[in-house]
């Protein structure tokens, strides 16, 4: 990346040491110590205001030009990161992976016992008696057969914490499911045919979180009666556009992903009432988040964002939990936004509320509501 300087500065290649990475910039001499964390902020996950430069024994001061500094070309920082102040799920380190929470064979060779999976003759008839499919945590593979035959009866399939890889179009069979559970199988995009899941006309809940997910289908739009989507902990860098087909939505929980952006269509979900965006990378959200008029808690945390939708306080009357911790947004820059004071006040009788269950802190907004 490079940022053009003046006529008595001119480009200077630096290199920035940081996690075991050796970093390269391209950046104008009078460039201020700031400009060039901000230049850093994509390239290492890590918030302006985490960082510290460290030049030949010598911290960096943020007003202060890189000539100044006496930062010249071939330069080589040391960049040290404050814990907690980055964006996404961390800084990105030399050889950085996400790891789902899934088993894999390896895990049960680790015993040196054969895997297998006991097979209860009943279990079937006791699947639609119940309407329940439990069958998290069973060393699983595939999807036993025995689930199709349910059919009808079936409302709630949770088949979590196996290793799963193939989530097929029959599963279009379970046409009354209304809570379906696939978390922590390492699912990739193909993973999933989503045109099986489509024809889940019932289905209120739909949990993936801990998969390998990077892309959501269109197809996420059909599912119209979904009130909670629990999409956490997958590499995820966006959201489809046609989540805004998802009029009924309550809850959407995406923490801990890659995103980016946030479609405008979003204002259309009315009936959001939580939505947790925290630990992705985020530089902004789009007006018409303050659309929202039911939302109740906002998570926001460890994300790039320096401001807020401008009618967040104001078209949102319910709003009473907002977490900003780690970001860059300040208190000045919250209350220059109209209705800030009504929004802190309903925070405050909140928090107020709260003192009799758990130990008192302070009341003061510390640039995040608590999180509860």
């Amino acid at each position: 990346m490079s940022e053009k300087g003046g006529e008595s500065g001119g480009d200077i290649e630096i290199t920035v040491k940081f996690g075991g990475r050796s970093i390269k910039v391209s950046v104008s001499a009078d460039s201020t110590v700031k400009d060039l964390k901000s230049i850093l902020q994509p390239l290492t996950d890590v918030l302006p205001r985490g960082q510290k430069l460290i030049y030949k024994g010598k911290l960096l001061v943020d007003d202060m030009t890189l000539k100044k500094s006496e930062v010249t070309n071939g330069a080589k920082l040391m960049l040290v990161a404050s814990q907690g102040l980055h964006q996404g799920g961390g800084p990105i380190l030399k050889d950085a992976r996400t790891r789902p929470i899934s088993r894999t064979e390896n895990d049960y060779k680790k015993t040196g016992k054969a895997v297998e999976v006991v097979v209860d003759k009943n279990r079937s008839e006791r699947w639609k008696a119940t309407g329940v499919i439990a069958l998290s945590e069973c060393n699983l593979k595939d999807i036993p057969d025995e689930v199709w035959v349910c059919g009808s009866s079936a409302r709630l399939l949770d088949i979590s914490k196996n290793s799963i890889q193939d989530v097929p179009t029959k599963i279009g069979c379970l046409t009354s499911i209304q809570k379906l559970y696939i978390d922590a199988n390492g699912l990739s995009d193909e993973s999933i045919q989503w045109e099986g899941l489509t024809s889940l006309k019932h289905l209120t809940l739909l949990s993936i979180n801990h998969n390998c997910l990077t892309t959501l289908p269109s197809a996420l739009g059909a599912l119209t009666s979904l009130r909670q989507l629990l999409i956490a902990n997958n590499k995820l860098t966006g959201l489809p556009i046609e989540i805004g087909f998802l009029t009924q939505l309550e809850v959407l929980r995406t923490n801990n992903n890659r995103i980016r952006s946030i479609p405008a269509c979003i204002g259309d979900c009315g009936s959001l009432i939580e939505v947790d965006l925290s630990s992705n990378l985020l530089s902004e959200l789009p007006e018409t988040t303050g659309n929202l008029h039911h939302l109740k808690a906002l998570y926001l945390s460890n994300n790039g964002l320096k401001s807020l939708p401008s009618t967040l306080f104001k078209k949102c009357p319910q709003l009473s939990t907002l977490d900003l911790h780690w970001t860059e947004i300040t208190m000045d820059v919250l209350r220059q936004f109209e209705g800030w004071e009504a929004f802190d006040e309903r925070r405050r009788s909140k928090h107020q509320k709260q003192l009799d269950f758990r130990v008192a802190s302070s009341a003061e907004f510390d640039e995040g509501a608590d999180k509860n």
